[in-house]
């Protein structure tokens, strides 16, 4: 499975099957109808109320647009503005056979949260499909990452029938863009001059709450307002959504007092370390060292202790490849299992060079050249 496969399927199973203890002391009270605070790096979930309630998201579905966008095109393509694609509501103010990079759309799809720059996005990348082929791909990505409550129907977050999500499957997005360095790049920026626009950042919270890397607003009458964020102080990097929250500027501000002052950053897993050794059958050594194939970090309460379980064969056999992988380590904390990491074979091992059988004669020989 690849790298990244895996590490979201940590973040559904860490997301689902947990109800870990949490500090009660001083958590906020909240106006959204749902919300959640997330662990971005390993999916723990801090605070939820309403997370899987499937619910209008409005604008922040330009997350998941951009993520497709970005894994379908280039930011250098040239695109041409249709008059189709000059849709109501937030808007870019495109005209109809202007040109644009690729780059400066997803500049006016995440800062301004056009809507025409959504609908010129998804038609482009679309190709002969157009946008509906776009829209399926935005579900298909989804299912990857295990956004088992959400539905696309659009590009743009406008209010229609099939288009919805909840707390948690938004938070588990967020936390896969804000790994792609472009995605994050254009989501940090305050304003960006792009040909003769000047396009302004509607995250109110880049430069007014500590460590906010990023976010996306949303509002239609029928999701209300929708946030979502991300913020990073010393190593823990959280995810916050709010849906349906007339307060949400406020909201955020207070579950990242409240993550921030609970929680840590702890290392939980060191890519390259050894963690365990196999007994080798039919090598050329006699163990194989098992090391993890990626980091691991995840967000601790300072009375909170990670235990590492190791689940691995005791001998492996001959012969085995460099980073071939032998097993799993796995992260819990009070036996629940917050994600797990692959453990792959140290270095090579070959076969055991075979024992050369030798006559009676030539053993007698040998013999008598040892004496002579």
């Amino acid at each position: 499975m690849p790298r990244t496969a895996r590490r979201y399927l940590c973040l559904v199973l860490a997301a689902v099957t947990l109800a870990l203890s949490v500090p009660c002391d001083a958590v906020p009270a909240l106006s959204a109808s749902a919300y959640v605070l997330m662990d971005a790096d390993s999916g723990r979930v801090l605070l939820s109320r309403r997370e899987t309630d499937e619910l209008p998201i409005a604008s922040t579905t330009k997350i998941m647009t951009a993520l497709t966008a970005l894994g379908m095109s280039r930011l250098t393509d040239v695109v041409t503005v249709k008059r189709e694609h000059l849709k109501e509501g937030s808007s870019m103010y495109l005209e109809s056979g202007e040109t644009l990079t690729m780059e400066e759309l997803l500049y006016g799809l995440m800062l301004p949260s056009g809507n025409d720059a959504a609908e010129c996005i998804a038609d482009y990348c679309g190709g002969d499909g157009g946008t509906a082929a776009f829209v399926r791909r935005m579900n298909d990505t989804a299912a990857a990452l295990g956004m088992t409550h959400t539905s696309f129907a659009n590009p743009s977050g406008l209010d229609a029938q099939g288009h919805y999500s909840c707390a948690l499957d938004m938070a588990r997005l967020m936390a896969r863009a804000m790994d792609d360095p472009t995605f994050a790049q254009i989501v940090s920026v305050r304003t960006v001059k792009a040909g003769v626009r000047t396009m302004k950042n509607h995250n109110k919270l880049l430069g007014a709450v500590e460590g906010c890397i990023g976010g996306k607003t949303g509002y239609t009458g029928s999701a209300g307002r929708t946030l979502v964020t991300c913020a990073e102080r010393d190593g823990l990097r959280l995810v916050a959504v709010t849906l349906h929250d007339g307060s949400d500027w406020d909201d955020h501000r207070a579950l990242y007092d409240y993550g921030f002052s609970h929680y840590r950053a702890e290392a939980a897993v060191q890519r390259g370390k050894t963690y365990a050794t196999c007994a080798a059958q039919g090598g050329a050594v006699s163990a194989v060292p098992l090391i993890a194939a990626e980091a691991f970090s995840c967000a601790l309460a300072e009375d909170e202790t990670l235990t590492l379980r190791v689940d691995a064969p005791e001998t492996v056999t001959a012969p085995v490849a460099a980073g071939q992988e032998l097993g799993t380590l796995r992260v819990l904390l009070d036996g629940a299992e917050l994600g797990s990491v692959p453990l792959m074979a140290a270095s090579a091992m070959p076969l055991a060079e075979p024992v050369k059988k030798t006559t009676l004669s030539e053993r007698l020989r040998a013999l008598l050249d040892v004496r002579h």
